[in-house]
């Protein structure tokens, strides 16, 4: 199958805005439960629909007061907190344009972002995002507000704005169209500037209204709710933000995934929205804690059981003795980690990376089906994804009601429908390189299956060709490497080159436990564990285990440890942790020329700094 499309559910409205979304909620159930703050306690508060709105308004009259008119652009730095979703709102209302910032953004891309938008404000949370703006501000005249959240500015627009009348606000609020601009979001500009990506209110409203009805198992479930830690700078978590107001599931809020698991045992959402490296994670770091405990070898096998049951499943039937070994895993060791999310949590959205058969088949045992899926801030999040009664893993599912898919001859994934955003701000050559015939190219590789679910190999401008002529897409060989919870990242590199290797970093949370667990030193630096043949050899037989994957051309023959981490804030990786290769192929290019210094293959070629 080479293209396939999905018809809307819900007829589009050229009025409807994203605001209306709240307005609509407000009116059918003003008393329900829409978020929960978290207390000193360790518990949550709940703030109803109707308190939210009331929030909303009385900051919405604070910008119309403080001189924010309808189109003005206001940037925002800020952490994923519930006044991310308040102030998004609030500037909906007041009619201005909200223009996500990441808070690892260097005060340079600050500048650019602010300049490129033409805003007229910006808000920060702390003082450290104050000191990136603080830095640049004199080369940006056209800022005349920069309001902190940490020094009260939140509450002191909220006392101005007390003179300002709800037919104000409601005289904003409608100014806008379905067609009119909802947001700039800025790429994270590995290969340059970052561009604005320009998404209308019919963008979101379109995307989410399908979403809903697309996902209303996950989303109307009786007592839905979720606990978001993705940044809501990311137009994965905002739109999410947006659906839950919309279908009325009850949001939590955790930046520190340092406090993740005691935030999922007290929330206990029903569903989680998260990368592959936090599913990766928590099986890693449960299969550790079992290992240091004496268990490692019963977790082992749970997993091997649960796997087998969840394949069993697909294939429409159950022996009779893998269902009893099931239940009895299940009660030793799956229960536990299942209590750990949480105990309610029925499913997962997952994207920005494959997750593997692997662990889609250990999760769907568990009792969370993840369902992942397929998009990027061009299509307003999601352009494909899993849905329960369409559920296939392995796959990024079929297209999402009011979307179309096309596989192009060079296996480029084309997409056309309701998210497709409307281009990029002020920037003519990059709209005319992203559009063809009308569909938008999205620069991936990827198949449709007979029933028309997509299949994501890689990014085309990322495939490596080596100097034999062989075609290798990375992230067959990245995915399962990076699965070791020794590794915190891996980059396949060998374009033009004899063959494939790659660049490795330990992941310095679970190395401590890794290391105590097999006798070692466990406050051996990353450079140190990096030299170690005991880690060394661990690597090695992740790699071996995805050259088993791949063709001998394909795999890879060395690999170097590196004595770091890859991370937002070195400029390696982006907000939802995905690696930015390119500057990691130029930051690293003296190590990835002494790959290919010396002749004969290796295990391993060591790396110190």
């Amino acid at each position: 199958m080479q293209e396939t499309s999905t018809p809307a559910v819900v007829p589009h409205d050229p009025k409807r805005t994203v605001s209306d979304f709240l307005e609509e909620r407000f009116v059918s159930d003003p008393d329900h439960v829409l978020f929960g703050l978290p207390t000193a306690e360790g518990g949550w508060s709940p703030v109803s629909t109707a308190e939210f709105r009331a929030q909303v308004v009385a900051l919405a009259k604070g910008f119309i007061n403080a001189g924010v008119k309808p189109g003005d652009r206001v940037g925002i730095i800020c952490s994923t907190r519930y006044e991310w979703i308040l102030i998004d709102f609030a500037m909906f209302y007041a009619g201005g344009i909200l223009i996500p910032i990441y808070e690892t953004s260097s005060p340079s891309q600050v500048k650019f972002i602010l300049e490129d938008s033409g805003a007229v404000g910006i808000i920060v949370e702390t003082e450290e995002h104050f000191g990136k703006f603080s830095e640049v501000k004199k080369s940006l005249p056209a800022i005349a507000h920069a309001w902190r959240m940490d020094k009260g500015d939140i509450a002191s627009l909220v006392k101005g704005g007390a003179g300002v009348t709800d037919a104000a606000v409601e005289k904003a609020r409608n100014v806008a169209k379905a067609s009119d601009i909802a947001t700039l979001i800025y790429t994270s500009g590995t290969t340059g500037n970052p561009k604005g990506c320009v998404l209308t209110h019919a963008n979101f409203v379109d995307t989410i209204a399908n979403s809903a009805v697309w996902m209303a198992e996950v989303v109307y479930m009786k007592g839905a709710s979720t606990l978001l830690f993705i940044t809501t700078a990311h137009i994965y978590a905002r739109m999410i933000s947006i659906l839950c107001v919309h279908a009325g599931v009850r949001v939590g809020h955790q930046p520190d995934t340092k406090q993740l698991l005691p935030s999922l045992g007290s929330f206990k959402p029903t569903f989680l929205l998260a990368v592959p490296r936090v599913f990766e994670k928590v099986y890693n770091s449960s299969e550790q804690k079992a290992e240091a405990g004496g268990k490692g070898n019963i977790f082992r096998l749970a997993a091997r059981t649960a796997i087998a049951y969840s394949k069993a499943l697909d294939e429409g039937k159950v022996p009779f003795g893998l269902k009893i070994q099931f239940a009895l895993m299940d009660r030793l060791v799956l229960s536990k980690l299942r209590a750990a999310l949480g105990g309610n949590v029925a499913y997962a959205i997952s994207g920005s990376a494959p997750l593997g058969l692997r662990l889609g088949h250990f999760y769907r045992a568990l009792g969370m089906r993840v369902l992942e899926g397929y998009g990027l801030t061009e299509t307003t999040g999601p352009a494909s994804i899993n849905v329960p009664q369409r559920f296939k893993i392995g796959t990024v599912g079929p297209a999402l009601a009011g979307v179309s898919i096309k596989i192009a001859k060079d296996g480029e994934v084309l997409v056309k429908g309701v998210n497709v955003f409307q281009g990029y701000w002020h920037n003519d050559k990059a709209n005319a390189e992203s559009f063809v015939d009308g569909w938008y190219r999205t620069g991936d590789i990827g198949s449709l299956d007979d029933d028309g679910y997509l299949t994501i190999t890689g990014r085309k401008k990322e495939l490596i060709v080596t100097a034999g002529g062989k075609n290798v897409a990375p992230a067959v060989l990245e995915d399962p490497i990076r699965s070791n919870p020794l590794v915190g990242q891996c980059v396949v590199v060998g374009d033009n080159r004899p063959y494939v290797a790659a660049l490795v970093t330990l992941d310095s949370e679970m190395l401590p436990t890794w290391l105590q667990n097999h006798k070692l030193d466990p406050e051996m630096s990353l450079e140190e564990a990096g030299t170690n043949p005991a880690v060394l050899a661990e690597i090695q037989t992740a790699v071996d285990r995805a050259n088993k994957k791949v063709s001998r051309a394909e795999s890879v023959r060395k690999f170097i440890v590196l004595p770091t981490e890859f991370t937002e804030a070195t400029g390696h990786l982006t907000a939802k942790m995905s690696i930015k290769r390119h500057v990691i192929v130029a930051d690293y290019a003296a190590e990835i020329d002494s790959i290919y210094d010396t002749n004969p293959d290796t295990k391993g070629l060591v790396l110190k700094d």
